[in-house]
């Protein structure tokens, strides 16, 4: 029998969220600053878009089922869409928050037990908060793991005040996805929707070469984390982390080569060609791939199967990992 196929990186958005946030006076200065980094003709395109066919989709159960069988999809790994991380929340209006989200989430995927799974999401920003509702998500909800963004108020992934977070997740064998949202370069990236054509998978090399050079994965080797967009450049640039690594005292601070630990470490597929996704594959090796649509988002794509197949000299073993047993694995579900 065929593996499922599953999608580790789909967006849902837990309308309950929007309610809690928007009714707090700080929202609508935190959306005026994320708008400027996105630039006002990104902003205007990206609100006709979520009106007529982002929300509808993010939403309605019954059009996601639809489009994951005309993608060929069997289950999706579905957490919020990135704007609902809402890091700048304080701790009374955090908690409220990321409840909201994680039982939403965990609802959804109730009503659709052999579709979707869910992952939560965390408070990051009150790091003992963050301990509490990972396990919360894991041991009560019955999600798998939560998505993070990139960086959290300035403060890295690797801060040493997150590394509790890390040991918790890695006693609990919860999968980490790690998603930005926006790009903290800033008004360079405005133009051409810079800010996600260059900012996503620039935050994501940032955030896993912190991780790395800051031991964190030497300190919880049995960490699972999902890198999406393909983790960024870091794969594609791997060889110029390495060689720092070897050159520079200042970078010399983990315990292996950098690229080593590209098999200690997941990612999305969603890298747009053949030739990128084989190159990633041949790096990171096939067992540590999964797919990733970005459902419903137009820098996703509507076919990871299809492209997944163009990958030339893919044993059929290594294609069903990559199809879906490596993201059963990683979200502890039979495949």
């Amino acid at each position: 029998m065929k593996s499922l196929a599953i999608d580790m990186h789909a967006h849902a958005l837990i309308e309950d969220v929007e309610t809690i946030a928007r009714a707090d006076p700080r929202w609508a200065h935190e959306a005026a600053r994320a708008a400027e980094i996105v630039g006002e003709a990104s902003l205007r395109h990206n609100r006709g878009v979520m009106a007529d066919e982002w929300r509808p989709a993010l939403t309605r159960a019954e059009r996601r089922i639809a489009a994951m069988d005309a993608m060929g999809i069997d289950m999706q790994a579905v957490s919020v869409a990135p704007t609902q991380y809402y890091y700048w929340a304080n701790r009374e209006l955090a908690a409220r928050i990321v409840a909201a989200a994680n039982q939403g989430i965990a609802a959804l995927c109730r009503k659709h037990p052999e579709r979707l799974a869910g992952l939560g999401i965390a408070a990051l920003q009150h790091p003992d908060l963050a301990v509490a509702q990972l396990e919360t998500a894991i041991q009560t909800l019955g999600l798998k793991g939560v998505m993070v963004s990139t960086e959290v108020n300035g403060a890295e992934l690797a801060d040493e005040r997150h590394l509790p977070f890390w040991q918790k997740a890695e006693e609990l064998g919860a999968m980490i996805f790690i998603h930005p949202i926006g790009c903290a370069i800033g008004k360079r990236l405005v133009p051409h929707y810079f800010s996600n054509v260059i900012g996503n998978p620039l935050e994501t090399t940032m955030a896993l070469a912190h991780l790395i050079f800051a031991g964190v994965l030497d300190r919880c080797p049995r960490l699972k984390i999902c890198a999406a967009h393909g983790g960024g450049y870091f794969p594609f640039y791997s060889a110029r982390f390495d060689h720092g690594w070897r050159v520079r005292p200042e970078a010399h601070t983990c315990l292996h080569a950098p690229s080593e630990y590209l098999k200690r470490l997941w990612f999305d597929s969603l890298v747009y060609t053949p030739e990128h996704l084989g190159f990633l594959i041949r790096h990171a090796g096939p067992d540590r791939v999964v797919l990733g649509t970005d459902y419903p988002f137009d820098m996703g794509v509507p076919d990871p199967l299809a492209r997944l197949d163009q990958v030339a000299s893919l044993s059929e073993a290594d294609r069903a990992a990559i199809r879906g047993k490596n993201a059963a694995t990683l979200l502890g579900i039979a495949n």
